[in-house]
């Protein structure tokens, strides 16, 4: 499905999600270097929301790309505010940055801000039909799950809802997933980033599996990708770890895309990222928001925003740049193996120690 800046515009006018009506400017600044289109509609209380996709820089199916992601869960509207404030400052760059120019000959973006349009307009976690966009995948957990945060199937009532045993995915998953299934899978360099806001303090970077212990197979180019961010931006904030470290989940969207990207074509490399972002970094700058549920999820004073917003401006760049310049650092042969063994050591211990056929206090 298409849609022009201008449908964009009606619909942002008539449902007055601002999400929605700032992308809809951003169509209309990036003018010839952007392209949109719809990639499903959902409906709520009688409004339908679009799930817009915006696509710039090549159309070579071979060439490397990066999609960017945000608004999977309506409540944490600062991961959609997020990958808007990016795509606000390509927009703005692209008419007289001539290194931005040339870096999209050789690079595609793909823009997915609102995942769950329903979610942010009615303000919850969960889409319109109580389920979790990012427990909804089939595949269930090899291991111990907490209870209700690992995914359920009791009630649309209870947080961390699933949908139904067997039933298909919801129209925004299967959107998400045949987006990155187009876009990024199949090209021999892909890399997603989903923008969330979760409980800590500290920033984080999680990359999969939240299924299983296992380490993934793309282990190494992982671990030369964190090799590259710790060299090139010495003081980031971020904790870049699997997240079965901190819990194991039924469902998730990006294992789903994850194991399936393996068994399509075992040459590709497709590393997929989420950025939750510490929420207690804002409550604890300003703990009346703890008697906001938005508060919980979100820094709710503009100056505080604004700086969670360019605090990540830098990362986000930082992805694009090394997706360009993939070749340069993907490591090869035994330099492969040498990364594999340094990431199991740091992130799997005790994978590595039985590996090693040695025991660990």
């Amino acid at each position: 499905m298409t849609a022009t800046a201008d449908q964009v515009h009606r619909q942002a006018a008539r449902y007055e999600l601002a999400a929605l009506a700032e992308l809809e400017q951003l169509v209309l600044e990036g003018g010839r270097w952007l392209r949109m289109r719809v990639a499903c509609e959902v409906e709520v209380a009688g409004r339908r929301f679009p799930v817009p996709v915006i696509t710039l820089g090549s159309d070579d199916p071979q060439a490397p790309a990066v999609g960017l992601f945000g608004g999977v869960h309506g409540l944490e509207r600062i991961g959609a505010e997020v990958v808007l404030a990016y795509l606000r400052t390509l927009v703005r760059r692209l008419p007289w940055d001539r290194v931005q120019q040339r870096q999209l000959e050789s690079l595609r973006l793909v823009f997915m801000p609102l995942v769950n349009p329903g979610g942010l307009w009615l303000g919850t976690r969960a889409n319109p039909q109580g389920v979790d966009l990012m427990r909804n995948a089939p595949q269930d957990a090899v291991g111990r799950v907490p209870f209700l945060v690992g995914g359920q199937r009791l009630s649309a009532a209870l947080p961390w809802y699933r949908g139904p045993a067997g039933a298909p995915m919801q129209a925004e998953s299967r959107a998400l997933c045949e987006v990155v299934e187009q876009e990024l899978l199949g090209r021999p360099f892909s890399l997603a980033v989903d923008c969330h806001s979760g409980f800590g303090l500290h920033d984080r970077i999680w990359f999969p599996y939240a299924c299983r212990r296992e380490p993934i197979g793309w282990l190494p180019e992982l671990h030369a990708l964190k090799a590259l961010l710790d060299a090139s931006q010495v003081h980031h904030p971020y904790v870049f770890e699997p997240q079965s470290r901190l819990y194991l989940a039924h469902g998730d969207l990006w294992d789903h895309l994850s194991l399936g990207a393996q068994a399509r074509d075992a040459r590709a490399v497709f590393l997929s990222l989420t950025l939750e972002m510490g929420s207690w970094l804002w409550v604890r700058k300003n703990p009346r928001q703890l008697f906001s549920r938005d508060g919980l999820f979100n820094p709710l004073i503009a100056h505080r925003q604004q700086r969670v917003l360019r605090r990540h401006i830098g990362w986000l760049d930082f992805l694009t740049r090394a997706a360009s310049g993939h070749a340069l650092w993907l490591p090869q042969g035994i330099e492969r193996e040498r990364c594999r063994r340094e990431a199991l050591a740091h992130w799997y211990p005790e994978h590595d120690a039985e590996h090693d056929g040695s025991t660990r206090a």
